[in-house]
């Protein structure tokens, strides 16, 4: 479980990365534009980066707690999945970013784009929570998913463990 764990936090790492750009353009953009006019409102190419920068970091919280909670339940074949679900996340986040700048019409595709997998990985986990393993909620044994043979029909346990 622990290992699965770290590598959820190693994939998650990864998932930074548009928000860790949008940070350093947001913080370039505030020391250009904001030199013009200091006490001002600001400008909408700074006003942009931020926007960007928060909505990310809120989208992050929830994609990273599904993506953990998410670990837990695959089994061990399909934890490739994970890396592919932070690069999808990444790449949707950029393409927010670039579409939010364009203007409001296309921003939909952007967010639906970072929206619907996270949507999709919510409704996965409370499937697995509440409908295939309800019993492993709140403990931490192990699942039977883990064990290729217990789903054999000729399945036998050992006497012996």
């Amino acid at each position: 479980m622990s290992s699965r764990l770290v590598y959820t936090l190693r994939c998650g790492v990864f998932a930074t990365f548009p928000i860790v750009l949008g940070l350093l353009v947001y913080g370039l953009s505030l020391l250009c534009f904001s030199s013009l006019r200091p006490f001002e409102e600001p400008r909408r190419e700074v006003e942009i980066h931020r926007q960007y920068v928060a909505q990310s970091v809120q989208l992050f919280i929830l994609y990273f707690f599904n993506l953990a909670v998410l670990s837990t339940y695959l089994p061990q074949d399909t934890l490739k999945l994970l890396p592919l679900l932070t690069g999808l996340f990444a790449i949707s986040r950029l393409i927010y970013w670039l579409t939010f700048a364009i203007g409001r019409s296309f921003r939909g595709f952007g967010y639906g784009l970072t929206f619907l997998p996270l949507l999709s990985m919510l409704v996965w986990n409370l499937y697995y929570m509440f409908v295939v393993e309800p019993e492993r909620m709140f403990t931490a044994t192990e699942s039977r998913l883990d064990y290729p043979d217990y789903a054999r029909s000729d399945y036998r346990p050992r006497p012996w463990g």
